[in-house]
Formats: C-alpha cells, sequence, structure tokens
C-alpha cells in the first residue's frame, strides 16, 4: 500500500484521537500512537501578508467602504508573541530548539533588504508573517535564494522571495552537524527546477534543512513509521511546565510545528488548555510538566493519503 501516514481533516487538538486506532486502549502517558499530520502546509492558499512600511510595520487602512476613520496599523511583527517556544528531541538527543531566553537576538526579524546584509552563501533563511506559515529558503549569493514554493525548486531573488514579510538567518535552529557552505550552495541548485512528483519534500523547510544537512530524514519517506515514535516536539507552556508530542518521523514532526507556527502561540496554548488536562510534575521534574488527554475520548474521523500524495507546502 505503500509509505502511508494518518492523515487528519481537522485543525484541533479537540478532534486528535486519544485511543489508539487499531481499537486496543493504552496506558495514559504523553499523547499518541501514531503519527498526525494537522494542516496541509500549502502555501497556495495562504493569504497574502498585508502591506509594509519601510520599518516592517502595516500602513493605515479603511473599512470596507471606505468611511470613517482609518484603522490602526498592525503592530510590528514580535516572535515572542506569535511564536512557539519548543525544542526537538531524538530520543535523548535535542536536534532543533526554539528559544527565547533573555538576551538572544538569533530570532530577531529584519525587512528584506536589511536581511540581505546578513546573509552569506550556504545560510538558511526564513521569512515569518503572522497567521501564515513560515517561508524557508537557502541563500546562493548575488542576492538571490532557492526555494521549494508553489510546488517547484525556484531560484529567485531574497526580496521576491520574501513577498514583503520580515526575515532571519536561522543556522542555528537544528543542531545537526552543516555541511561545507559550497555543498549547501550545490544542493539547492542542483534540484532548481524540480517540481511536483520530482519534490522528495514536503515543505519549504524540509527541503531548506536537507540542502544545509543532507539528511535523508527531512525527505518523504526517509524514515520507517515502525515501533515506538522516537521524536519528540516538547512545546513550552511556561518557565516551568511543557507539554510533550511524539512522532515517528521528522517530517511529520516538522509538519505538526509549523502548524503552530501558522495558527500562532495564543492558539496553541488555548488548545493545550482547553483539551488536554495539566499532570503535576514529577518530584524533582519541575523544568518539564508534562500534559495528557482527558481519558475517554472518541477517535475522531480521519482519512489515509499516500505521504506523496499529500501537499508539499
Amino acid at each position: 500500500m505503500g509509505n502511508q501516514v494518518e492523515k487528519l481533516t481537522h485543525l484541533s487538538y479537540k478532534e486528535v484521537p486519544t485511543a489508539d486506532p487499531t481499537g486496543v486502549d493504552r496506558d495514559d502517558g504523553p499523547r499518541i500512537g501514531v503519527s498526525y499530520i494537522f494542516s496541509n502546509d500549502d502555501e497556495d492558499v495562504e493569504p497574502q501578508p498585508p502591506p509594509q512600511g519601510p520599518d516592517g510595520g502595516g500602513g493605515d487602512s479603511l473599512p470596507d467602504g471606505g468611511d470613517g476613520p482609518p484603522l490602526p496599523p498592525p503592530q510590528p511583527y514580535d516572535p515572542r508573541l506569535h511564536e512557539v517556544e519548543c525544542s526537538v528531541f531524538y530520543r535523548d538527543e535535542c536536534i532543533y530548539q526554539k528559544s527565547f531566553s533573555p538576551g538572544s537576538a538569533a530570532l530577531s526579524t529584519y525587512t528584506p533588504e536589511n536581511l540581505l546584509n546578513k546573509c552569506r552563501p550556504g545560510d538558511l533563511v526564513e521569512f515569518v508573517s503572522q497567521a501564515q506559515y513560515p517561508h524557508w529558503a537557502v541563500y546562493v549569493g548575488n542576492f538571490q535564494v532557492v526555494h521549494l514554493h508553489r510546488l517547484e525548486v525556484s531560484n529567485s531573488f531574497l526580496t521576491d522571495a520574501s513577498q514583503g514579510r520580515r526575515g532571519r538567518v536561522v543556522n542555528d535552529l537544528y543542531r545537526y552537524k552543516p555541511l561545507s557552505p559550497g555543498a549547501v550552495v550545490r544542493n539547492a541548485l542542483a534540484h532548481v527546477g524540480a517540481k511536483e512528483r520530482e519534490l522528495s519534500w514536503r515543505n519549504s523547510e524540509s527541503f531548506a534543512a536537507w540542502c544545509r544537512y543532507g539528511k535523508r530524514e527531512f525527505k518523504i519517506g526517509g524514515e520507517l513509521r515502525i515501533g515506538k515514535q522516537p521524536y519528540r516536539l516538547q512545546i513550552q507552556l511556561s518557565a516551568q511546565r511543557s507539554h510533550t508530542l511524539e512522532f515517528q518521523s521528522l517530517e511529520d514532526l516538522i509538519m505538526e510545528k509549523r502548524r503552530n507556527d501558522q495558527i500562532g502561540r495564543a492558539a496553541v496554548l488555548q488548545e493545550l488548555a482547553m483539551h488536554l488536562h495539566p499532570a503535576e510534575p514529577d518530584e524533582g521534574d519541575s523544568d518539564a510538566a508534562r500534559t495528557t488527554p482527558p481519558p475517554g475520548r472518541p477517535p475522531a474521523p480521519g482519512r489515509e493519503e499516500e505521504a506523496r500524495e499529500a501537499a508539499v507546502h
């Protein structure tokens, strides 16, 4: 039947099954026993970013019809307000970390023009905007990036690829050993023009990360989904509490992580607060409390698709 994953058409933790899909009840523990994809991660259907001024903020606009005073401009993008602080573990090894620790400037964002001054060939670039999936690209020099966009690997000017979004260099989020800058650029350029069924990546992040690290785990079907889930996504709820999700493959985990970035920090925390019961931390484990799902919740309807047919953006 090919490489299949469980795919939900729902976008809420409320409708996620809390029982094993085989019908065998498991002991209470971290959610859940199968790999789930919570969204299409499809940039074709994402709204375009709002117009931005020179400082990265939005301009004044009128309500529909043009009557009344101008709407207040949106607040400048603040990663601490919109993004989810999280870590990714493969077994006991931390392989990814997004942290807003005091004094950290690694997640600061810049206008596309200012970002160009910070990029070097082989760098990974992430464009971010509220309520949109983050878009990743590989900087290849001469003001250009290579990125997976709308079912095709394209070579674009960085300012065009940004679509007006703010961006940053994200070489340090993943903790894998990177390839040389030259190898990263060659990996990216070698796939320019690849499209649709020629693609081996679900989204722009997986493609860009594969170019930099060369690991098959970023590719579609790069890992067998058997046995216990070795990947854990630890979402930081507060300074003292976190919630852990488990996955059988890195590509599935990235899809969930990107879904969290798209809906935003407030929505993620609200879902977890509404639908998961906090569990008291074990004695001596005050910095990483886990939450568990309420017992007895019936499985939600879902459907299976071959991984190749899953949306790649």
